[in-house]
């Protein structure tokens, strides 16, 4: 009877609870928004679907659903699940729970899940005591707060922990909440006749601010506390909301991320030259109670951080405003700080100032070097040791300048400068440019040695003359960042990489990505097998996803793996088109896996601008005849309309993706690097052997007689085997946003 007596009563409590407690989701299908870490194919998604959810923390402002989040977990998983309020609990319950959870592994083999909620509430200590087993997978510990985890949160902890940023809920998400609870006949009002006007709900969305709490709060205000009519409907119009729901206050705390989140605003709206943005949120500081000193001292360091030589009144202005300030004060000092903003954000930019942190890295890096000789203070070894012997005084020369050698021997031909070529700094770049050329030509094999002993000139003369004998791994890397830099990947991003090969996209993806997932794409299943070898290493929900099929048939794979509507954020690829030959068909097969707004960033090289081979050599030697065949026989390599290689230019794929609903830009870039021909590979290039793809003796064999042939490939011995020559090729990058109808 007890445990009746007691169901009942806890049935009365469960209806008698607030309607926000009521409401709360059960399951993951319940629940509303954070799409960015709980959409289809998401990794948390992914984790709690598959019970194998590891320690996280869920970081967020109120009533965003991180202890919803928990609950969810609960009645999803077969662990055992344990609740703790760090602002109730401490050090004794947790021994508690560690030994309930030794006693579930050792005697059922079943784990224990520990929600934490205020877990920033705890002091080191408390933390620490959870550490251990934690670390040891005794608890997987499942936290919940609403500050900044990298500052509230013990490392040690946070290091075994995976954090999630939920985000405060989107009028839609909110709309879509208030629905819920005034439809749902058992947890909500569904059972009453309520009827909120259009205006009254805007008002709840908009004042609770993203916070579903604050919203489900106010609805049961406003419906509790209005009679019903005649008809027996309790409406509330716009009256009745504004009452119910207070307004809201600026969200701001000073001791808090509210107060570190908005002052990195200000300082992103001031570096990317918004006024209307920067005069917002410095209202809003302002507003909030912010200290102005503290204002002025973050817009000092942005005058030389983020505007320096481009502008270099910034400094002046902001200091003389700050100086003025303190005269005048508040109320009128926020003329002062809205001037000095709004000179900040309209000036132009430069970080070239950053060239002084390449240097602090190289004095710690860099083998210890002596000042050059006639750089060394002459007034002291002059006649013994020859110091500051050479020195060449600038002010004795035209324009105040000579060119002489100040970097150390070591560092000669090393940049750590860049100016801008915006502001004051267009016009000193070219200065700079021409006096560094300059400097060039006076250095010496010698000239700074000492007098004591003699060396060799520094190898750093042939570090500013001289390009990489091998630069493949280089180019690889500009490729990548360029890539990358387009498909401006977001944490929560899904990503397709087509034609993953190695990874060299794929890696940098999951690494910019850590809350979406990487599906990368290949046709190969040797290269399917080396990506999911590296792979092993990661947690198996953190692996990327290796799909095995060609990109036209990547749709049905998806639906085999039960993945029918994923769709994608980010595509990104690397050579995927190049080897189709009916690429505009493999972009249309795409479309439907793409979400709305995707991005896409792909890199193609141009093998119809490839290197020429008779622009290598002279081929005087041929005679004119046989020379102008021999070239006319090369160029028709690359216009073949048979090899899907050399058959396609960027327009053709420009106009299929603007069908598709993207706006995309291109930009073709041309690499360079002296490579070294070998004998081996110019024999390669006249293997007559048959292949899958002809080689370059075989189609030469068209227009040229085997007497010929033998002719051009002696010249190509005799003038390119074993010698380096300049090597080029080009790349075509095409990137692009999909429009909202996508």
């Amino acid at each position: 009877m007890t445990d009746l007596f007691g169901h009942a009563a806890r049935e009365q409590a469960d209806k008698q609870a607030p309607l926000a407690a009521r409401m709360r989701p059960r399951v993951l299908d319940e629940f509303v928004g954070q799409d960015h870490v709980l959409g289809p194919g998401r990794l948390l998604r992914r984790a709690i679907q598959a019970d194998q959810i590891s320690s996280v923390i869920f970081y967020g402002p109120p009533g965003t659903g991180k202890t919803t989040l928990a609950r969810v977990i609960a009645n999803t998983t077969h662990s055992q699940f344990v609740t703790l309020n760090a602002v109730l609990d401490g050090v004794a319950q947790v021994r508690e729970v560690v030994k309930s959870a030794q006693e579930n592994r050792d005697l059922y083999g079943r784990r224990t899940i520990l929600f934490v909620d205020e877990v920033h509430r705890w002091n080191k200590a408390q933390q620490d005591a959870l550490l251990p087993w934690v670390e040891n997978g005794t608890i997987l510990m499942v936290g919940a707060t609403t500050e900044n985890p990298w500052f509230s949160v013990n490392r040690a902890l946070l290091s075994r922990s995976r954090v999630f940023q939920l985000k405060p809920l989107t009028a839609d998400d909110l709309r879509a909440i208030a629905q819920a609870a005034l439809t749902d006949r058992e947890r909500g009002y569904g059972c009453l006749d309520v009827k909120i006007d259009g205006d009254a709900l805007e008002h709840l969305v908009q004042v609770s601010n993203g916070d579903a709490r604050s919203l489900l709060n106010a609805i049961e205000l406003a419906v509790e506390t209005t009679p019903p009519d005649a008809q027996g409907t309790i409406r509330v119009d716009i009256a009745v909301a504004e009452e119910s729901i207070q307004q809201r206050a600026v969200l701001y705390d000073r001791e808090g991320d509210y107060h570190f989140d908005t002052i990195s605003a200000f300082i992103k709206s001031l570096r990317g030259s918004d006024p209307d943005a920067a005069l917002y949120w410095l209202a809003k500081m302002v507003y909030a109670g912010e200290e102005p000193r503290f204002i002025f001292r973050r817009m000092l360091i942005l005058a030389c951080e983020d505007v320096g030589l481009a502008d270099p009144q910034a400094l002046v202005v902001v200091q003389s405003a700050a100086e003025a300030f303190e005269q005048v004060g508040l109320p009128e000092g926020q003329f002062h700080l809205a001037s000095a903003a709004l000179y900040l954000a309209t000036c132009p930019k430069s970080n070239s100032v950053m060239g002084y942190f390449d240097a602090l890295e190289a004095v710690k890096n860099e083998r210890l070097d002596e000042v050059p000789r006639h750089l060394k203070d002459s007034s002291r070894d002059k006649e013994g040791f020859g110091h500051g012997e050479g020195y060449l005084y600038p002010h004795a020369y035209r324009d105040h300048w000579v060119a002489q050698q100040y970097l150390p021997d070591a560092l000669q031909g090393k940049v750590f400068y860049h100016p801008s070529d915006v502001g004051r700094e267009r016009a000193i770049r070219d200065d700079v440019a021409r006096r560094r050329e300059a400097q060039l030509a006076a250095m010496v094999p010698g000239g700074s040695g000492d007098v004591l002993t003699y060396t060799p000139a520094d190898s750093a003369q042939e570090r500013w003359l001289a390009r990489t004998i091998d630069s493949a791994a280089r180019d690889l890397g500009v490729i990548r960042d360029e890539i990358m830099s387009h498909a401006q990947i977001r944490r929560h991003d899904r990503v397709l990489d087509l034609n993953a090969g190695t990874g060299l996209l794929t890696w940098q993806a999951l690494r910019s990505a850590p809350e979406g997932g990487v599906w990368a794409q290949t046709a190969d299943a040797e290269v399917a097998a080396g990506l999911a070898q590296i792979a092993e290493r990661l947690l198996a929900v953190e692996r990327p996803i290796v799909a095995l099929a060609e990109p036209w048939a990547l749709a049905d794979w998806l639906r085999e793996q039960g993945q029918g509507d994923l769709r994608f954020d980010v595509v990104v690829g690397r050579n995927a088109l190049l080897s189709c030959r009916d690429k505009p068909e493999v972009l249309n097969s795409l479309a439907p896996l793409l979400a709305q707004g995707c991005r896409i960033s792909l890199c193609e090289t141009a093998v119809y601008h490839g290197q020429r081979l008779y622009d290598l050599c002279d081929l005087s030697a041929l005679g004119p005849d046989l020379a102008e065949r021999l070239i006319a026989a090369e160029d028709a390599i690359y216009t073949d309309p048979d090899d899907p290689l050399v058959n396609w230019r960027p327009e053709s794929i420009v106009a299929t993706l603007n069908g598709l609903g993207f706006e995309v830009a291109t930009l073709e870039r041309e690499f360079s690097a002296d490579r070294l021909i070998t004998p081996q590979q110019v024999e390669r290039w006249f293997d007559l052997v048959p292949r899958d793809r002809p080689t370059y003796g075989q189609r030469l064999q068209a227009a040229l007689s085997d007497g010929e042939l033998a002719r051009v490939r002696t010249l190509f011995r005799q003038q390119l085997a074993g010698n380096t020559v300049g090597w080029t090729w080009r790349a075509v990058f095409l990137w692009g946003d999909g429009l909202s109808s996508l």
